[in-house]
């Protein structure tokens, strides 16, 4: 008889409350682009009441969890647990290298195996609240569609075939007046002369578009508007995904960068310092950074970790109250990018 079987034929497990989940599978992955790219997994949880439910977690979240019951749990000696610790399932090891997608797809197996042995694991540990927390269907979770329900609203989209000039001349479109090339996957590449059909206006400086049959985003300020979107889609009510805009600087002896990131984020995300600091190597092409923000004198100070970032979140927040009004979809915190070896920002007035 299986272990799973075993535990429904006690009398502790009918106890158990009807919300408890007793089995998970991974039904897709997602890409998230973010402060950098990454890959979530869609899954599907069925509870011991026969309720089903979707939630979407990051393989770092699945390490988090699993560090949290190994140090709760494990026991010294794997071959003879103790009343209240068992021999926890093993969690598919992190991956440095290699291509992102490639590497979700192959953890799918291995991170089923994984859940389905956790949840066959002895009755008491279902009820650890980490445990019941990373299956239970958060408010961001059920907010969520899956990409197999959005066939008919796809958040990268094709261009429509033009059959003829009516169609042609129908459309919502725009011409590039200048090269621009795109800092991220979900920023396009254009060049001057080519014809950007126009899905919907992302903010007051940004549009979305498709050339050839690429969709991204890109600044109004390198095209022509030939002919304009209708006045929903202008106010950022189409279908696609919506973005928000980080305002960062680069800040070197020679001058000031100034650049505007736009991100499949929430204003309330909180990023990790890792994130920021790749995402901002990329934007800028520089390795050899530091990251910083202003405090309420105007003073830069140095962000070196997660509780920085934090702090920058809050300073950035205060500052965004008492100066001038923002873009509804601006973040309020602007991020100051300095070369790591250069000392002499600090201290200086702003």
């Amino acid at each position: 008889m299986s272990l799973p079987q075993q535990l429904r034929g006690k009398s502790d497990f009918d106890q158990l409350p009807d919300n408890i989940p007793i089995s998970a599978t991974i039904a897709d992955i997602e890409e998230k682009k973010g402060f950098i790219d990454y890959f979530r997994f869609v899954i599907e949880v069925k509870t011991k009441g026969g309720s089903k439910y979707l939630i979407y977690r990051r393989y770092r979240e699945f390490f988090n969890l699993h560090q949290i019951l190994e140090s709760r749990y494990s026991p010294e000696d794997p071959d003879r647990p103790g009343p209240n610790t068992c021999v926890l399932p093993t969690l598919p090891g992190k991956v440095f290298i290699g291509n992102k997608r490639e590497i979700a797809e192959s953890r799918i197996p291995e991170l089923n195996t994984y859940m389905k042995r956790l949840l066959s694991l002895p009755t008491w540990l279902l009820l650890d609240d980490d445990l019941r927390m990373f299956f239970y269907q958060t408010e961001q979770d059920s907010q969520q569609l899956p990409r197999a329900l959005r066939r008919l609203r796809p958040p990268t989209r094709k261009v429509k075939t033009v059959k003829s000039k009516t169609d042609l001349f129908s459309s919502p479109r725009a011409e590039a007046m200048s090269d621009f090339c795109g800092s991220s996957k979900a920023e396009l590449n254009l060049k001057a002369g080519d014809l950007i059909f126009l899905l919907q206006r992302v903010n007051g400086d940004w549009l979305e578009g498709t050339v050839n049959d690429q969709t991204g985003i890109f600044p109004e300020s390198f095209v022509k508007i030939i002919k304009p979107l209708p006045e929903s889609e202008s106010e950022g009510e189409g279908e696609g995904p919506t973005y928000s805009c980080l305002r960062c600087y680069m800040l070197t002896p020679s001058g000031v960068q100034t650049r505007d990131v736009c991100v499949q984020e929430d204003l309330n995300i909180r990023p990790t310092h890792k994130e920021l600091l790749t995402r901002m190597r990329d934007i800028f092409a520089v390795d050899d950074i530091a990251l910083n923000y202003r405090d309420h004198e105007g003073d830069l100070v140095r962000v070196l970790d997660d509780e920085d970032v934090l702090l920058m979140i809050v300073a950035g927040r205060a500052r965004a109250v008492a100066t001038v009004p923002r873009p509804v979809n601006q973040f309020p915190w602007e991020l100051h990018v300095t070369l790591a070896s250069d000392f002499s920002v600090y201290n200086a007035d702003a």
